[in-house]
């Protein structure tokens, strides 16, 4: 399709393009592992590997490999699924107190003023990852969004993810 002045279309007018080609190994992860998950791949790797800073009975938590701030976890079932109601009980409860103690972790470890926690179910949600369930938390410092996020669309990072995964996985203790 094209508009009046032959210039292609392709539905998206208006609409700048970021490319982010990395993000293909969130997409399609090369890891090995049957059906392809990066997080089911991630029981294979080393913690210092896989960002993975705690492994409880049926539940996890790893850093964000795209983080939008500094100490970006997700916390996840080990068994690969991908709905809520699919959960067991155990599973259930251990989310949600693994999510508690992750936000003590980075009260402790970073003091944060505040958090966004939250699932995307579904890929139309925001799950880039849909297939295994996982819970973000995002802590979140006042004044986080400054004039280099808001004008030049980038965000600062003032930490290594290995260096972050580190003092949480410590402090997990």
């Amino acid at each position: 399709m094209t508009d009046p002045a032959g210039h292609a279309r392709d539905g998206f007018e208006g609409f700048d393009r970021l490319w982010t080609p990395h993000r293909m190994a969130y997409i399609a992860p090369s890891l090995p592992h049957g059906d392809g998950c990066p997080f089911c791949a991630m029981e294979d790797l080393a913690p210092e590997d896989s960002l993975v800073v705690h492994r409880g009975e049926t539940c996890f938590v790893v850093l964000n490999l795209h983080p939008y701030n500094p100490g970006h976890l997700m916390v996840l079932p080990l068994r690969h699924v991908a709905e809520l109601e699919d959960l067991t009980p155990e599973e259930t409860t251990e989310l949600m107190t693994t999510t508690q103690r992750a936000v003590r972790v980075l009260r402790a470890v970073s003091g944060p003023h505040a958090f966004n926690i939250g699932l995307n179910l579904g890929g139309v949600a925001g799950g880039s990852l849909s297939q295994h369930l996982h819970q973000h938390v995002v802590p979140r410092w006042s004044g986080d969004a400054n004039f280099i996020t808001v004008l030049g669309g980038t965000k600062m990072l003032p930490q290594l993810l290995s260096d972050t995964r580190a003092l949480l996985a410590e402090a997990w203790v």
